[in-house]
């Protein structure tokens, strides 16, 4: 399927912990054995394959694994790259370290993120009760989507933040 999607010229690189996956090795998938948690392992591949412009975490599912695995890479990825996540509903299964609100979970995470993303406006100091810090992963995220038991994140360097403001005359009606 990835190989029709992306076309003859993508090189895809498949992680799994089962060995029996080498079968779907061919000249354009390389399966490389090993835990998406392992920085060593994910090091290793960075060497060999250099820095994806594409990760699709598909993996455990296991929350610890799932941030270990976006903790190592996503500062590693191309400069303007997508990082996705499926399978999110299980951030609130406690069988894979989920629940509903509960910190540390990869959707805990991305709900800061957003409140991060938004902390380098130029006006917010001025204007907001409570001061956001922005962080190492909101000052290289262009941008975050939610959807269904999937997240994406849009790494990418943007233009400095300018202040906005929407003048208000008193009496106008907005829709």
């Amino acid at each position: 399927m990835w190989k029709h999607y992306f076309g003859p010229a993508a090189q895809i690189v498949s992680i799994d912990i089962r060995p029996e996956c080498h079968e779907f090795a061919d000249e354009q998938v390389a399966v490389r054995i090993g835990d998406q948690s392992d920085a060593v392992f994910l090091g290793a591949l960075i060497d060999e394959f250099g820095a994806p412009d594409i990760v699709l975490d598909d993996g455990s599912h296991q929350m610890d694994h799932v941030n270990a695995t976006f903790d190592y890479l996503y500062p590693r990825l191309q400069r303007d790259a997508l990082y996705l996540v499926e399978d999110t509903h299980t951030a609130y299964w406690p069988a894979y370290g989920g629940g509903l609100g509960k910190p540390g979970t990869f959707i805990e995470r991305m709900k800061a993120l957003i409140d991060e993303m938004h902390a380098d406006n130029p006006n917010h100091r001025a204007m907001a009760e409570e001061d956001i810090q922005g962080s190492a992963v909101s000052r290289m995220t262009r941008a975050l989507h939610f959807y269904d038991s999937m997240v994406v994140i849009e790494k990418g360097a943007f233009l400095t933040k300018q202040a906005r403001s929407i003048p208000y005359i008193e009496g106008q009606t907005i829709w």
